[in-house]
């Protein structure tokens, strides 16, 4: 029995414990907890900065990505198969235009030709004297007008025989230098065998491309600068085409400039970090890019209306080191929040420590 009244006492004193726990201690911890977040907040809220947007000059500089390409790039082919017996290939040097490269076997050829030869001689002395009978009336019209037939058939086909005799050599089209050969003396071609590569680096071709909307900007003579990686070096070209038409899946422009001059650093297939200026615009609308808040694919700001926070969807344009363009959504005169925005909630009244 005296056990009982123990357990009972226990159990009482117990409940009476978590009675003035919950009654009086937890309210005042959860109070001054809420008092705490609220003036946390308060404190953010009150470190908001706003700035005062104005119009200002903007120099419209895009940079994009390019490739450098020789102006002329040919990979040479044999037009016939056959073994190769002359083979005049320096690689990495300059040829003239006409150089002969390849010779391939054109002994049958050859043989042929003198064939013709022989008989074109031999039936232009018979036409001769043909001629001579028909003027004193020794011989028909109808005779003389065969012999001068067959002379003129031989005449054709001694040009078909060399043009094919032409077919077995290869010459340089152009002035340019040569790459790295693809064949070897004696060795048996065909049309489907690359030869080498011969290009024309005296003058260099530039291409690149740029958003739609810059495309009536670039045109024929207008002048880029560029650089190539592993050197600061500012280098000149200008514009000679660009594509007429926007490729449907990047929606950009093909322009292809052809660069002032050429220095040995500038290798064909070598990239270029390309720098147009395409004009100034006098009343553009800048703001910082830290003020931005992306959405999915929308650009969103918050601006102050009558002390309330309003989100606002902007279209931008240029894009410089640490600030942007703004083509539409705001506009001048509008105090816009430039930081402490990710405490800003759309419609929410806010208060500004500072405004630039």
């Amino acid at each position: 029995m005296n056990k009982f009244k123990v357990y009972l006492i226990s159990i009482i004193v117990f409940l009476v414990l978590l009675f003035v726990v919950f009654k009086f201690i937890l309210p005042k911890d959860i109070k001054k907890s809420k008092d705490v977040k609220a003036t946390s907040f308060g404190n953010l809220v009150s470190q908001l900065e706003g700035q005062i947007v104005r119009t200002s000059e903007l120099a419209q500089n895009i940079e994009v990505s390019g490739s450098i390409l020789p102006f002329d790039e040919t990979n040479l082919m044999s037009e016939v198969s056959g073994r190769v017996v002359v083979l005049n290939l320096p690689e990495g040097r300059s040829v003239n235009k006409g150089t002969l490269l390849v010779k391939l076997f054109d002994g049958d050829l050859q043989a042929q030709l003198k064939m013709l030869e022989v008989q074109l001689h031999i039936a232009q002395n018979n036409e001769q004297r043909m001629k001579t009978l028909y003027n004193i009336k020794g011989t028909s019209q109808q005779e003389y007008d065969a012999s001068l037939l067959q002379v003129n058939n031989l005449e054709a086909q001694i040009e078909i025989l060399k043009v094919n005799i032409g077919r077995t050599e290869i010459r340089a089209p152009y002035d340019g230098v040569l790459g790295l050969k693809k064949i070897s003396i004696g060795q048996y071609i065909t049309p489907a065998i690359q030869i080498i590569t011969i290009r024309d680096i005296k003058n260099l071709k530039l291409d690149f491309s740029i958003a739609e909307k810059y495309g009536s900007s670039m045109v024929q003579g207008s002048n880029v600068e560029f650089t190539i990686s592993g050197s600061d070096k500012i280098y000149k070209a200008k514009v000679i085409a660009n594509e007429e038409s926007i490729e449907t899946d990047s929606r950009n422009l093909n322009v292809r400039a052809v660069i002032n001059g050429s220095t040995p650093e500038l290798i064909p297939g070598a990239f270029a970090k390309v720098k147009a200026n395409l004009g100034t615009k006098n009343n553009a609308i800048l703001i910082p890019t830290s003020s931005i808040v992306p959405q999915a694919n929308l650009k969103k700001v918050f601006v102050a209306k009558n002390g309330i926070a309003k989100s606002v969807t902007i279209k931008t344009g240029i894009r410089e080191a640490d600030a942007i363009e703004v083509l539409s959504g705001i506009q001048a005169g509008d105090t816009l929040v430039v930081s402490g925005i990710m405490f800003v909630k759309p419609n929410s009244p806010i208060k500004f420590s500072k405004i630039k």
